[in-house]
């Protein structure tokens, strides 16, 4: 059973210079979590995540009218403000994370959803998604633990899905360009480049998200130092990318309550990748030299229900 631990970043001397990106996430109401249906007529835009098995389109029409950014991020212009994954996984992508993965008998338990999950509020455990198919006790790389220097909560042999948030209203190759949470870096720019309003904006073309997914093994041949910075693309890793419009995630929607932050791209690894816990360990710890606090982003959050069908996006490419 995993247990909590302490969150000490890395420098503690907080910055005098001030955060331009800090409080930057919109506080309309219209932001707000929402029924996703009402009188069984759906009332949200196409919500993530989703299935994203080849071939699979949701039953719901999308509300960009120019999809999802087919390129790669940077040449969109967008970079990325953020980090962070999820116990199991919020995608579904079948044979390689699904129903029928496995793992360790592992337990995260955190404070309740928001940036201050550890300070205040009531204990949960996070919820468990999907998971990969590579588990097997007969192989000591996936139950050797890791000693751990900068994570926590994390444990070998488990399934995570990383989350590398992008927007064009960051404050790219600035100090600043990493966030926690993740919505101060997303809208960082909002009022500077667009006086406080998302009115008329393709939203799709310039917020996205990259996610991949892996099974932690105790094996230095499957380091990788700079998952920071975004998905691996180097071989299987990143070679089939599921591209879709959808929305924020997180345990505080389900396919009740959805998330008013849509329509956005997704830009999903559709295959479950091995690597190294010391990868992981080494983007803790440069998460913790960013000039922004990110110990709140350190470990594993809850993953989402899947996404049903109607609430699924029709676009994936």
């Amino acid at each position: 059973m995993q247990t909590q631990h302490q969150l000490v970043p890395m420098n503690p001397h907080k910055s005098i210079t001030p955060n331009p990106c800090e409080g930057a996430k919109p506080t309309d109401a219209a932001f707000d979590n929402k029924p996703c249906f009402l009188e069984d007529v759906i009332n949200a835009m196409e919500q993530s995540g989703t299935n994203v098995t080849k071939g699979y389109q949701g039953e719901l029409a999308s509300s960009s009218t120019t999809g999802p950014i087919l390129t790669d991020y940077f040449t969109a212009g967008l970079c990325p403000v953020n980090v962070h994954w999820h116990l199991g996984t919020e995608h579904y992508s079948m044979g390689e994370y699904d129903e029928h993965g496995n793992g360790p008998n592992s337990h995260v338990y955190h404070i309740a959803e928001g940036h201050d999950r550890r300070l205040s509020g009531e204990v949960h455990e996070a919820r468990l998604g999907f998971r990969c198919h590579h588990y097997n006790t007969a192989d000591p790389k996936f139950t050797t633990p890791y000693k751990w220097h900068h994570c926590a909560d994390m444990i070998v042999g488990e399934t995570y899905e990383i989350h590398w948030p992008h927007s064009t209203l960051g404050a790219c190759n600035t100090p600043n360009q990493y966030q926690s949470p993740f919505y101060d870096g997303v809208f960082c720019h909002l009022v500077s480049k667009l006086s406080g309003s998302l009115e008329g904006v393709d939203v799709a073309k310039n917020v996205g998200v990259q996610a991949q997914v892996f099974t932690l093994v105790n094996d230095e041949s499957l380091y990788f130092p700079d998952l920071f910075r975004g998905m691996i693309v180097d071989g299987a890793y990143g070679a089939d990318v599921a591209k879709y419009t959808g929305s924020t995630t997180g345990t505080s929607r389900s396919n009740t309550v959805c998330s008013a932050y849509a329509p956005i791209t997704w830009q999903v690894d559709r295959a479950c990748h091995l690597i190294s816990a010391s990868s992981f360990d080494k983007m803790c710890a440069d998460m913790k030299s960013q000039k922004d606090d990110m110990t709140s982003d350190i470990f594993p959050h809850g993953s989402r229900i899947l996404v049903e069908h109607s609430l699924s996006a029709n676009n994936q490419n």
